[in-house]
């Protein structure tokens, strides 16, 4: 068989081929036996966390190539350690971003994504920024959003070169529309249903009033972005979090 007929009929396969979903409580791997090149997919329900790095363009037009791999290098290890201290499941490095999965919809699981957030911005701009300042200064937007995520495998043959998982559900395409919102100083976006439903140490803070005392203050301010054609409510942040 020729590679154009291999084309179409496996597009003609896909076409008429029943698509089967299972619902599982777990995020899925690239080597998970449930799901095959046919059209099976796994739904689960998740917080997502989406980072994506600023002007990596113009970093090259600034920076010999070994120099930017050292940038990513520290970038990327930075914000893995995180999510992984954090409870989140690193999935997707596709150039300059990263998905990070959280799993379920709980107070619990919105609420340690958005501490990872916290964490991952004071950790860029100010815990390693003594080493990134050398080179350039880093910006990003994080954008999260939570709900159901349908994974399938796309790809060919059993080489992990030609295959990958590919993650469908407007929880991903939120979080990506968000975090483009998103740069200094307000490098942390989250949907409205995230702030509604975050754990109170993560949605306010204490600052001084004029009478130097602590005053319980909202972390968040109301903002807004458009989807499917749609305006709807996000909120962002200049408040980090310590490591």
């Amino acid at each position: 068989m020729g590679l154009k007929e291999d084309i179409i009929n496996k597009a003609k396969e896909i076409e008429s081929s029943e698509f089967e979903v299972e619902q599982i409580s777990s995020v899925p791997t690239i080597d998970i036996s449930e799901l095959t090149f046919g059209c099976t997919g796994l739904e689960f329900e998740a917080t997502v966390l989406y980072i994506d790095m600023r002007e990596s363009t113009i970093m090259l037009e600034k920076h010999k190539k070994r120099i930017v791999a050292k940038i990513h290098m520290i970038y990327y290890h930075t914000i893995v350690k995180i999510a992984k201290a954090t409870g989140g499941e690193i999935r997707s490095f596709n150039g300059d971003s990263l998905l990070v999965f959280y799993q379920g919809t709980t107070k619990k699981a919105l609420s340690n994504a958005v501490e990872a957030a916290m964490q991952m911005r004071y950790a860029i701009t100010e815990l390693v920024n003594e080493q990134l300042k050398n080179y350039t200064d880093i910006n990003f937007g994080i954008g999260i959003d939570d709900g159901k995520v349908l994974a399938t495998k796309v790809g060919v043959g059993k080489s992990d070169v030609t295959k990958d998982l590919i993650w469908i559900g407007n929880a991903v395409n939120k979080s990506v529309k968000i975090s483009e919102k998103c740069k200094d100083p307000t490098y942390i976006g989250i949907s409205q249903r995230v702030y509604d439903f975050l754990e109170d140490n993560v949605k306010y803070g204490t600052e001084k009033n004029t009478r130097g005392q602590d005053e319980k203050v909202d972390m968040w301010t109301q903002s807004s972005f458009m989807y499917n054609g749609k305006e709807e409510t996000y909120y962002r942040t200049l408040w980090f979090s310590y490591i």
